[in-house]
């Protein structure tokens, strides 16, 4: 069994809170032993990366990009090992996503280490001819990154390392229920031989550990990825400082009466079953024109039974594994329970546990679809995030649209259209921060932009690339007199 301690200071140390243990949602079987920090480990892990800043702060961009590389070569080169250990403790299965997510972890130091050379100033013009002005970016400070269990690795990364590529140092608290597999991630970076107190690594529970981080004075900015209910607790506890919260959605796949059926029905499984639907971009709504809604329904119907197999996250034939924690069952449950008893029915699936799927855990469950949702029912107005296709009738375009934009989630929204500027137009309307045309919900670019929608309960702020690198660095002015040629002697 392995054991993981907490990284503070260039440190490894035993937790205050003492320890736990990983249980795997895909075996049920205990694998690592877990050092828990308390809040006196999380003012340490603050106050080393505060006296660690300043050096970083005046490294060289390229001296950074030059330390992403060497995380880079560390992740390449444990690449297979951190998979296995994301498939055991968050239940992804190893060949069609963990090693995805491990590349794309590798992906994000190097956008980072690349965009730290580029964070240019400027030389503004300035109001007199006798004086002059620049202007250019510096980091914050300390930043505190909480992150979620469904994408445990670049969830984080996607926060962590272009905020350190930018200058700032780093206090990472992930979720309990992957917790493992963070900590060899947190292993791999330590091994890259960063000056000690630039990342410093404290898992714990959110509500202790993690609400400390956000809330310590010594810390400038908080990235956090997870629930909407968690995320407000996080804004108001780090009132005054900077943020970045990347938060729930619910968003919908619109399949108009002209939709390629055939794209919109793979497009569907992979908005519904990627990560066994666990994912703040999953088509949580499947809002089908009246005139294509049968044909829609059983096209997925029947591909869900074909190309789908729900088993054993380390069988190279499966396609989706369990659901990482109960809580995130129960609610699955609740949802097809309360749709079921307000008239929807149920296609294929719709159960979970070991009598139901034969597998070796509660935490498994089967592809959904479910026909006769309607909007007032708890799974089109709530994220679901469970392996189910919830398909509701349209009329019309302009239904769609307002039942998209009725909802208080901002995220994600696609549309499957083939006339494309009715798609542009639809994309235009909608409310949320990104929108795909013939393409799921769950497509997205690493390097550009996402976030909620303003005004939505899905964040504020954006990941992707450069852009938490802009929120956790900030312009600084610097105004001179102008330079004076000296007369000749």
């Amino acid at each position: 069994m392995r054991e993981h301690l907490l990284y503070i200071d260039g440190n490894w140390r035993a937790g205050g809170a003492g320890t736990t243990f990983a249980t795997s949602p895909s075996s049920g079987e205990e694998f690592a032993e877990l050092a828990v920090a308390d809040t006196a480990d999380v003012d340490s892990a603050v106050t080393a990366a505060a006296a660690a800043w300043p050096a970083w702060a005046s490294t060289s961009p390229f001296d950074r990009a030059a330390w992403c590389g060497q995380i880079i070569t560390r992740i390449q080169q444990r690449r297979e090992e951190l998979a296995r250990a994301l498939t055991e403790d968050q239940g992804k299965p190893l060949v069609d996503e963990a090693f995805d997510e491990v590349d794309e972890l590798a992906e994000y130091f190097r956008m980072a280490g690349e965009d730290a050379k580029r964070c240019a100033g400027a030389l503004p013009a300035s109001a007199s001819a006798d004086r002059r002005v620049l202007t250019y970016r510096v980091p914050l400070g300390v930043v505190g990154v909480v992150s979620p269990w469904n994408w445990p690795y670049t969830m984080g990364a996607e926060l962590f390392a272009p905020a350190m590529a930018a200058g700032n140092v780093i206090v990472w608290v992930p979720a309990p229920t992957t917790t493992a597999c963070c900590a060899l991630l947190a292993e791999v970076i330590a091994e890259a031989g960063l000056p000690a107190g630039v990342f410093n690594f404290v898992p714990g529970p959110g509500p202790v550990v993690g609400d400390a981080l956000v809330a310590h004075p010594g810390v400038a900015g908080v990235g956090f990825v997870g629930s909407v209910e968690t995320g407000a607790r996080v804004a108001a506890r780090a009132a005054g400082k900077t943020q970045v919260l990347e938060l729930g959605g619910n968003g919908p796949m619109v399949i108009l009466d002209d939709a390629d059926l055939e794209l919109a029905t793979g497009a569907a499984l992979e908005a519904a079953y990627l990560c066994a639907g666990q994912s703040c971009t999953a088509g949580e709504r499947f809002l089908v024109h009246a005139a294509v809604r049968d044909e829609f329904v059983e096209r997925v119907v029947a591909a869900t039974r074909e190309r789908v197999r729900l088993g054993d996250p380390f069988d190279p034939q499966t396609t989706m594994g369990p659901l990482n924690n109960e809580a995130t069952a129960a609610k699955f449950d609740r949802h097809l329970t309360d749709a079921s008893a307000n008239g929807a029915r149920i296609c294929c699936g719709g159960r979970r546990g070991r009598a139901a799927t034969g597998l070796a855990t509660e935490l498994y469950a089967e592809p959904t679809v479910l026909d006769g949702v309607t909007p007032a029912m708890a799974i089109a107005r709530e994220e679901t995030f469970g392996p189910v296709v919830p398909v509701l009738t349209v009329s019309s375009s302009a239904e769609a649209l307002e039942l998209t934009n009725a909802s208080p989630f901002g995220l994600t929204a696609a549309v499957f259209t083939e006339d494309l500027e009715h798609g542009l137009a639809f994309a235009e309307r909608a409310r949320a921060g990104w929108v795909n045309i013939n393409a799921s919900t769950n497509l997205w670019e690493s390097h550009l932009p996402f976030g909620g929608r303003a005004g939505s309960v899905s964040g504020r702020g954006r990941v992707g690339g450069r852009y938490p690198m802009e929120t956790f660095t900030e312009p600084k002015t610097v105004l001179y007199p102008a330079p004076r040629i000296r007369p000749a002697p």
